[in-house]
């Protein structure tokens, strides 16, 4: 267990970043309730089309593990796990990323083996560095699905496995 946002589990330091960094219009945030992480706004594909908060940087070795679980209650649109390490793609760092979706009201525990996991910069995939799980920094929880509209992701826990 990393964190299920209770008192008793680590506080990941999440924090907003929405396409306007690079001159979208959606709008996205969380809030911390009944120890559940909601994230919730509205997407505008006329720009960046992507809503995100990330965690603060920590260290994490995760090299004995398969992959994330996430527990959430979704909308029935598609979200990205976003991991980072200290890979780098011409100076600049390296996401990992994998989707997955979510039922419309259901909680759902989603599973993702870090070998679904690829990396990408500013939203194109790469090939390569591989994802070394021994050097997680960051977890991040975009949505970047295509779509316009209203999103709400409720996330119960997150670990691994």
């Amino acid at each position: 267990m990393l964190t299920d946002f209770s008192t008793d589990t680590p506080d990941l330091g999440w924090y907003v970043q929405n396409d306007n960094v690079m001159g979208g219009r959606s709008e996205g945030g969380f809030k911390t309730e009944d120890q559940q992480l909601v994230f919730s706004g509205s997407t505008n594909t006329n720009g960046g089309g992507f809503s995100s908060i990330r965690t603060q940087r920590f260290a994490f070795d995760a090299s004995e593990y398969s992959g994330m679980r996430l527990r959430v209650k979704g909308d029935g649109r598609s979200y990205i796990w976003q991991i980072q390490t200290n890979a780098l793609y011409r100076r600049f760092k390296v996401s990992y990323w994998a989707a997955f979706d979510t039922v419309a009201n259901e909680w759902t525990t989603v599973d993702i083996p870090f070998e679904n996991f690829y990396p990408q910069f500013r939203g194109f995939k790469l090939d390569g560095p591989e994802l070394d799980t021994s050097q997680i920094t960051e977890f991040g929880l975009y949505i970047y699905d295509g779509k316009d509209g209203e999103f709400t992701l409720l996330l119960d826990a997150v670990e691994t496995y």
